[in-house]
C-alpha cells in the first residue's frame, strides 16, 4: 500500500533519532534515517550514559521545564518498551542518596535544595530522610557504612546497551530506509546532502546532537565520562547518589552484576578516551560506598559529549519543512519519550502556531538560528 503520509529524513541515529524513526514508522510515516556511523551508534551520547530516570533529583541543578518533561517521561517509558523485539531492563524502584560523614555538608546542601524544589511541586511524598532502619530496608548492604540516607520514590533507570540494542533490531525489521554510514553534509529546507546526493524530503528532521554544531547556534560540547563494572559481590537494587566534595557520584545497577559508575561533567567537546583522573576517582567513590567493588572486574571505560545549548534545555526549533532537535545534554534519557510526543503531536498538527500555544512546553520551542552564543568557556570542570 502506498504511503498516503509525508516521506521524512530523520538525521541521526543517537537515542532521540532511533526513537523518533521508529515512532513515525510506527505511524505510518515513510522514514529514511540517516547515520554518520553504524546503526548500533556507539559512540553517541546516549550509548555513553547510565540512563538514570530521576527528575525529582534533577531539580536540583536542573530547570523546571527539564523537571516536567522528565515526570511525563517517567510515565511515557513502558509505552516505547512494550513493543520492542528485545525486552529492554526498567525499573521504578526509587532513588537513594547516602553521603560519608565528612561530606556531611554537602549532602545536607544537596537534599535540603531537592526538598525544596520537591515541595514547590507539591510532592510532598515523593521524598524521605531515612532512619537507619529504613536505610537498611531500602539498601541492606549500606546499612553498616551509612547512618542516614535520602530515598525519593517513583525514579527510575533503564538499561541503554539493550535499549539501543532492542531499537536497533526494530528498525533493521521496519519499513525504515536506513542509510547508514552516510555523513550529511549539508541539511537545507526539505533536503539532505550526503554521499547519496542530494534527496528531497517533506521533512526533514535533524537530531545529530553535536553533529549539528555548525548549524546550531550556541550548540555545545559537555563531556562525561563511565565505568561499567561487573561486580558479584555487590547487591544494590536501585540508582545511588554518593555526595562527593566536587559532585554527587552515582551508582546504578544493571542486569546481570554490572553496575554503571559516573558524575564527571567538564565543559568541553574533547571526546578522547576517559582519563586517568576521573577513573581513578569513580572507582575510587565506588569502592568507599561498598567495599564489594574491590573486586569487580572492569567492563568498560567510555566517556562521551552530550550536546549541550546555553541554558542547557533542550530544544526543538521550527522552520517550513525542517525541524531541529537538540540541546538535550546530559538528561537524554529522562526527557526523550516526552520531546518524542511534542514531535509527533507537531507533525500531526495543521497550524505551527496553534500546536505551540497549546503544548503543555511552549517554552520548548524556538525558531531555527534563533540560539545565542552565550555559553561557558571550555575546559571547566563543573559541579553535576
Amino acid at each position: 500500500m502506498p504511503h498516503t503520509k509525508p516521506h521524512i529524513a530523520v538525521i541521526g541515529a543517537g537515542l532521540f533519532g532511533r526513537l523518533l524513526a521508529l515512532r513515525l514508522s510506527q505511524l505510518d510515516y515513510q522514514v529514511s534515517l540517516y547515520e554518520k556511523d553504524d546503526l548500533s551508534a556507539t559512540r553517541s551520547a546516549g550509548y555513553v550514559a547510565a540512563a538514570m530516570l530521576a527528575p525529582y533529583a534533577e531539580a536540583c541543578t536542573a530547570s523546571p521545564l527539564v523537571v516536567k518533561l522528565g515526570i511525563d517521561s517517567l510515565e511515557l517509558w513502558p509505552k516505547l518498551l512494550k513493543d520492542l523485539p528485545e525486552q529492554v531492563f526498567f525499573q521504578r524502584q526509587g532513588s537513594l542518596i547516602v553521603a560519608h560523614p565528612q561530606d556531611q555538608g554537602d549532602y545536607l546542601n544537596f537534599v535540603n535544595r531537592v526538598q525544596h524544589k520537591v515541595d514547590q511541586l507539591k510532592c510532598r511524598d515523593i521524598a524521605e530522610h531515612c532512619t537507619p532502619e529504613q536505610l537498611r530496608n531500602y539498601e541492606p548492604e549500606l546499612a553498616s557504612h551509612f547512618q542516614q540516607g535520602f530515598y525519593i520514590r517513583d525514579e527510575g533507570q533503564l538499561d541503554n546497551r539493550t535499549l539501543f540494542s532492542a531499537t536497533g533490531q526494530a528498525i533493521e525489521s521496519s519499513t525504515i530506509q536506513c542509510l547508514m554510514e552516510s555523513p550529511v553534509s549539508d541539511i537545507g529546507d526539505g533536503y539532505v546532502i550526503s554521499h547519496h546526493g542530494k534527496k528531497s524530503y517533506d521533512r526533514v528532521i535533524d537530531c545529530r546532537g553535536l553533529g549539528a554544531k555548525k548549524d546550531v547556534r550556541g550548540l555545545r560540547g559537555v563531556r562525561g565520562e563511565v565505568v561499567r563494572v561487573h561486580a558479584p559481590e555487590v547487591t544494590l537494587t536501585r540508582p545511588i547518589r554518593l555526595m562527593h566534595p566536587r559532585y554527587p557520584l552515582y551508582i546504578v545497577p544493571k542486569p546481570g552484576n554490572q553496575y554503571v559508575i559516573g558524575a564527571t561533567e567538564i565543559e568541553s567537546d574533547d571526546d578522547s578516551t576517559i582519563s586517568v583522573r576521573s577513573t581513578l576517582e569513580l572507582l575510587t567513590a565506588a569502592y568507599s560506598l561498598h567495599r564489594g567493588f574491590a573486586e569487580a572486574r572492569i567492563l568498560d571505560a567510555l566517556s562521551g559529549c552530550r550536546p549541550a545549548l546555553p541554558d542547557n534545555e533542550p530544544r526543538i526549533m521550527t522552520g517550513d519543512k525542517n525541524l531541529q532537535v537538540n540541546g538535550l545534554y546530559r538528561h537524554g534519557f529522562l526527557v526523550a519519550p516526552a520531546l518524542l510526543s511534542e514531535v509527533e503531536n507537531l507533525l500531526g498538527a495543521t497550524s505551527l502556531p496553534a500546536h505551540i500555544s497549546t503544548s503543555p512546553f511552549p517554552e520548548l520551542y524556538q525558531p531555527i538560528e534563533a540560539i545565542e552564543h552565550d555559553y561557558p568557556g571550555n575546559h571547566q570542570r563543573s559541579a553535576v
